[in-house]
C-alpha cells in the first residue's frame, strides 16, 4: 500500500514527513494540492478520520482572521476547504484509508512497522 503526502506548500512539517520517509527508504507519492484539487469524497474521508476542525490550519494568520475557523457547519467548512486548499493543515499523510493530519512521527512509525510485518 502506497503512502501519499498531500501538500499545498512545502512547509517545515511537510519537509519533516518527507525526510522521515526518505531516511527509511520508504516510497511515497506527493500530491500537490495547487495542481490537484481535492474532491469532496477525499475531504470527507480526511474529516471522518481526523476530525473536521483538525483539517483547518489554525497557525495560518489568514485562517485566524477568516470566519471559516469559527463556524461549526461541517458542509460549509468542507466546501470552503475544497475551494481554498491553502487553509488546510499539511501534510496530510494517507496510507489506504488511514490518515494523519500534520506530521506525527509516532503514528507514522507504527504504520511503517505494520507495513513491514505484512510483507
Amino acid at each position: 500500500m502506497n503512502i501519499m503526502i498531500y501538500q499545498y506548500k512545502k512547509n517545515f512539517e511537510v519537509q519533516k514527513a518527507q525526510r522521515f520517509l526518505k531516511e527509511r527508504r520508504i516510497a511515497f507519492q506527493v500530491v500537490d494540492m495547487k495542481k490537484h484539487q481535492l474532491g469532496m469524497k477525499e475531504l470527507e474521508l480526511f474529516a471522518y478520520k481526523g476530525g473536521i476542525k483538525s483539517l483547518i490550519d489554525s497557525s495560518n494568520p489568514k485562517v485566524k482572521e477568516h470566519p471559516i475557523s469559527y463556524t461549526s457547519d461541517g458542509d460549509r467548512i468542507l466546501s470552503y476547504l475544497s475551494e481554498n486548499p491553502e487553509f488546510l493543515k499539511t501534510p496530510i499523510i494517507r496510507m489506504g484509508r488511514r490518515i494523519i493530519i500534520g506530521f506525527d512521527e509516532e503514528t507514522l512509525t507504527e504504520w511503517i512497522s505494520k507495513k513491514e510485518e505484512s510483507k
